[in-house]
């Protein structure tokens, strides 16, 4: 078996099949990727919807017997709206991360890498392959960066020259020795934007991100979110575009190459107060092929309400008030009541006085008194 000529071919077949980008590594453990992993690990840096083990993560061996290779993918996807609705007093509006627009990537390239599998396995029987999307054990930057995809910004995403930071990656073990292509060097230079924008100061230096600060990581948590954090979610509710929007390397690409990734305008930015009362039936319906959807609806409601004070958004009140008194989750009930404060009206103030004589939890009832307190400061 000729693999140089096979290389091509793959390389030919996956342009076809809306490929946008491939390259080739070694199956090689990712050394220097281990001693980063454990410091992430050592400072509490984790998100925690990683792989445990961190030597999975890092020796494709582990999940794979005697792996020789491995193809990485990317498709790039939209950074622009053609008709983007706008949010106006009374009527506000959220917003998806650009990750979010369309059908759930992890369909999309897993739909891309089942067909490569296959034009492979026709080629060569005897092949094996594994293939992931970013639940897998490996690190798909890190694969990608080895693959010569792009380079590993100072933003912790992969850029490539073609289509920025705005791509989803993913890839394939294989027993197969296809030859490895070069990677990129870095291009980030002495830039420091993305660090300097980053809302929480996620990004503690270049190529090093705090998860659990990072506003993509905390719009998935379902529990309350810090308040630290509350007044920098702004309209978000889920994920982050910051990061690759301040970035130099990204201005000007906006790739419209995949149908399935078009965003649904009414579902990557839509009305906040009527997400507040949404029914499971109908969060699914509106959100479900969307990425943005896998943790259900409770994240959203929470970051809608937060958004909403964001707006300070007078007529959103008495929604609100149904969530604070007749809401069963509590994180649900303590939220409305801070954004309610946050509101801040007179209205508002006999909202929390009279929740206040009817809650008995007392994480709500401690959201309720702050938020007395700061009505009253």
């Amino acid at each position: 078996m000729n693999y140089d000529v096979l290389k091509e071919e793959i390389i030919e077949y996956s342009r076809s099949i809306g490929i946008d980008k491939i390259g080739f590594a070694s199956a090689d453990p990712f050394t220097e990727l281990k001693n980063r992993l454990i410091r992430q690990q050592e400072l509490h840096y984790e998100s925690g919807f990683e792989e445990k083990d961190i030597e999975k993560r890092v020796d494709p061996a582990l999940t794979f017997e005697s792996p020789q290779s491995i193809i990485a993918i990317a498709l790039a996807y939209p950074s622009k709206m053609t008709e983007s609705p706008k949010g106006k007093k009374g009527e506000r509006r959220g917003v998806f991360c650009r990750a979010s627009w369309g059908e759930d990537y992890h369909f999309v390239l897993k739909d891309r890498l089942n067909k490569l599998e296959a034009f492979i396995a026709s080629k060569v029987p005897e092949a094996r392959f594994r293939s992931m999307v970013d639940t897998g054990e490996l690190s798909d930057r890190a694969v990608a960066e080895r693959a010569g995809i792009g380079w590993s910004a100072k933003n912790c995403s992969i850029i490539t020259p073609e289509f920025g930071s705005y791509v989803y990656l993913g890839e394939m073990i294989t027993n197969l020795p296809f030859e490895p292509d070069q990677p990129l060097e870095s291009q980030c230079g002495t830039c420091t934007k993305c660090i300097d924008a980053c809302p929480t100061g996620a990004l503690v230096q270049g190529g090093q991100l705090n998860s659990k600060r990072c506003i993509a990581f905390l719009t998935q948590t379902k529990d309350f979110l810090p308040e630290e954090f509350r007044d920098k979610l702004g309209n978000r509710l889920y994920g982050c575009d910051t990061c690759q929007t301040v970035c130099p390397d990204n201005k000007g690409k906006d790739a419209h190459f995949h149908e399935e990734m078009e965003p649904n305008p009414e579902a990557v930015k839509p009305l906040l107060e009527p997400l507040l009362q949404i029914s499971n039936k109908e969060f699914k319906q509106q959100f479900g092929l969307m990425s943005g959807s896998w943790r259900g609806k409770k994240p959203i409601q929470r970051n809608a309400m937060i958004a909403l004070a964001f707006f300070k958004e007078e007529s959103a009140l008495p929604a609100l008030e149904a969530v604070l008194m007749k809401d069963v989750r509590p994180v649900m009930r303590g939220t409305a009541a801070w954004s309610i404060a946050r509101i801040g009206t007179d209205q508002a103030f006999s909202m929390l006085e009279q929740a206040k004589v009817n809650e008995s939890e007392p994480e709500v009832l401690q959201e309720i008194e702050n938020g007395l307190t700061y009505l009253q400061s």
